[in-house]
């Protein structure tokens, strides 16, 4: 992550929770049952570009279970695609991989596994370049999420890109810590707001359930903050809460932000999680107050 990017904004003002939504979000979501939503389901990999096997999910009912009726934060989702392949004109298979970036404020997110299968359908369908392919799915995925969906293809000639990078700041993993607490628990977050710091805090040890299947989403996780000192066995605690938690990673990581802010004082927030890859997907939410943008940047585990 970037340090120190950007202007201090006036922080907005922290909204109270829905204390009854939020206690649900916890639970296995079945209203997301939807009879299109691929998550969960055998689904038909189409084998020619199909637009329409996206899905969208509106941001809507986990913000609404933290009355977030203006956003306190700005941000994006950063989607690595690591299995990309169309024809070219002759027939010859083309491959990329593509850095997708879905800014925080479009009204919807794109469901992973339209996704993937979505990709996967250019697989036997011809295309001019490199070009005409990014722009497509720029276009779509656009159109699905509700907002302007900015692709990057990149080939094998832009490897040295793509390093193996580590998080900035103090890792967390190694602190004498009791959990007993795995599903999330605010309440854990202590600050001592006599001692008001800078600093750049980091653990590998973020769990969480999605919201369709259960199936463990695994990932690293780092906080950039001005404000009240926390606590970092109390952070360590809240973020290992999260271990039995049912949501999307998106949600995950603006409930992060919003009980930080809550909880502990902090005045300018940054929250960036790098989640590990999925059916060659892997997505990385960041939220802030203060940084206008993040890097993309892979992690040991990515």
């Amino acid at each position: 992550m970037r340090k120190r990017l950007g202007i201090l904004h006036k922080n907005s003002a922290i909204p109270a929770l829905n204390a009854a939504k939020y206690a649900k979000a916890s639970v296995r979501d079945d209203t997301l049952s939807h009879p299109t939503l691929p998550l969960g389901r055998e689904s038909h990999y189409p084998t020619q570009y199909d637009p329409g096997v996206l899905f969208a999910i509106s941001r809507g009912d986990s913000r609404a279970a933290l009355n977030l009726t203006a956003l306190p934060f700005h941000g994006v989702d950063i989607w690595n695609a690591w299995e990309l392949s169309w024809l070219d004109p002759n027939g010859r298979p083309r491959v990329a991989t593509a850095e997708i970036r879905v800014p925080a404020d479009t009204g919807s997110l794109i469901e992973s596994k339209s996704l993937k299968l979505y990709l996967n359908s250019f697989a036997m369908t011809r295309y001019d370049n490199r070009t005409a392919v990014q722009n497509t799915i720029s276009e779509d995925l656009s159109r699905c999420a509700g907002g302007t969906v900015t692709v990057k293809l990149a080939g094998h000639d832009d490897a040295a890109a793509n390093a193996v990078r580590t998080l900035p700041g103090d890792c967390l993993d190694e602190l004498a810590v009791s959990c007993e607490q795995f599903d999330v628990d605010p309440t854990l977050l202590r600050a001592d707001s006599s001692k008001v710091v800078h600093e750049t805090l980091h653990t590998h040890l973020l769990r969480s359930l999605c919201p369709v299947t259960a199936q463990p989403d695994i990932g690293s996780l780092a906080i950039h903050y001005h404000g009240p000192k926390i606590d970092r066995t109390s952070l360590l605690q809240y973020i290992v809460s999260y271990r039995e938690h049912n949501d999307f990673h998106e949600a995950c990581i603006e409930r992060m932000f919003i009980d930080l802010q809550h909880c502990c004082g902090a005045q300018s927030l940054s929250v960036f999680a790098r989640y590990q890859r999925r059916g060659g997907l892997d997505i990385n939410p960041f939220r802030s107050n203060f940084e206008p943008d993040v890097q993309n940047f892979r992690l040991w585990r990515q």
